[in-house]
């Protein structure tokens, strides 16, 4: 190899390294995702501890790390709203998305399908994209108290309901409803092809408590 050649790759590496080094910060300052996957098992979670420990596992893989994740679940005992933390969020692309609780569930969020990214930066598929997969689990009211279908606190499979919210903000309608990202309607069921059946898939949306 010549000496030009091993400049220009050792100048293509350090090209490289500067690049990675930015995204890899963002992810570090990243507090809020919606899970690129979900458990795989429906709304059956393992309830919230489950669905908590789903929300850091994939966190630290994408490179954040000191943090306590939390997903946006309410059960009989909690409310979503009571589980993250005071906020600010930000996305993984730095994109600030709620100042605070107040901001989060009132007009000021920036929640979109432009927003709501996965914890590696990738957009969600929502209405219109194949398959789509707008419908968010989080057993939510609007105001992120507890609505009573939660899938048995995230524990069922099979029947029974949970209420979802729209990350995209688009549904069927031209109301609240369908706009909400986390209090559009019920699912189907609990099972993994019910949820997929109304636009799911088992997804959640994770927040950063600390």
């Amino acid at each position: 190899m010549s000496k030009l050649g091993m400049t220009s790759g050792a100048l293509a590496a350090l090209l490289l390294g500067a690049c990675a080094a930015p995204a890899q910060d963002q992810t570090q300052d990243m507090s809020f995702f919606v899970t690129s996957k979900g458990p795989g098992d429906g709304a059956n979670l393992g309830g919230l501890a489950g669905a908590d420990a789903h929300c850091q596992s994939l966190a630290q893989a994408a490179g954040s790390t000191g943090k306590t994740w939390r997903a946006y679940l309410s059960s009989t005992t909690e409310n979503a709203r009571d589980r993250i933390g005071a906020g600010p969020w930000q996305n993984a692309k730095g994109v600030t998305i709620a100042d605070d609780i107040a901001s989060l569930h009132g007009d000021a969020n920036q929640i979109s399908k432009e927003t709501a990214l996965t914890e590696t930066g990738e957009v969600v598929n929502g209405r219109g994209d194949q398959p789509n997969r707008h419908d968010i689990l989080t057993g939510s009211k609007p105001d992120g108290t507890a609505a009573p279908e939660t899938c048995g606190d995230w524990t069922l499979n099979g029947d029974g309901s949970a209420i979802v919210g729209h990350h995209d903000r688009i549904g069927l309608r031209d109301d609240a409803p369908s706009k909400s990202w986390n209090s559009s309607h019920p699912s189907r069921g609990c099972g993994q092809t019910a949820l997929q059946g109304t636009g799911g898939d088992g997804l959640l949306y994770c927040f950063a408590a600390d």
